[in-house]
Order: structure tokens, then sequence, then C-alpha cells
């Protein structure tokens, strides 16, 4: 699988949504959320301290994988928008170096 960073911010919440409405369906996505996580697909999620969005790492096979296959299953993404940017790996990556080296043991 590929990494992706994905920028989301919830803004198309139509007029007229019940408060109601919107708390069960940001229950739900906390849900998917575990679920996508545990399948793999969500490896990171933040929120910025202040501001209605989330930018998160995660991993599909390619950028349709990502629109149609997982996000597409969040409860709240009727609502959304996403940002998707492919990552790869950079050499610099002390991360990478650390699995690099566990390989070589």
């Amino acid at each position: 699988m590929r990494e992706f960073l994905v920028e989301i911010t919830t803004d198309k919440i139509p007029a007229g949504t019940t408060g109601e409405e919107i708390a069960e369906r940001r229950a739900a996505e906390a849900v998917r959320a575990h679920e996508l996580a545990a399948t793999g697909h969500l490896a990171r999620l933040w929120r910025p301290v202040g501001e209605a969005r989330s930018i998160g790492i995660w991993r599909a096979t390619d950028e349709a994988e990502v629109h149609e296959k997982v996000l597409g299953t969040l409860p709240l993404h009727p609502w959304m928008t996403a940002r998707v940017t492919a990552l790869e790996p950079h050499p610099n990556d002390p991360g990478a170096g650390d699995a690099a080296a566990a390989r070589d043991i």
C-alpha cells in the first residue's frame, strides 16, 4: 500500500441539519476511523488546534482507492472536502533508516 497525506475539511453541512444528526454522524465517523485503522488504511490523524479540519496519513493502493473505498466510506464524506497528496519515502527519513537497519539484522 502507498501512503497519502489527506487534508479533510467538513465544510458542506446542509442548511437545516440538526445538531443531533451532526453528533450522530461524528460518532459514526469515530467508529469508522477505528475500523479503517484496524485494516491499515488509516495510520495517523491530527486536528490542528483551533481549526475545523483534519490532517491524516492514509494508506491505499492508489488515489482512486483513497477516494472511493476509504474516504467514501466515512459517514461525514458527503459533507467533506478532501485534498489528497501522494507521498513517497524521503532518503533522510530517520524512520526509513531504522526499518532498513532492522531488515539487515
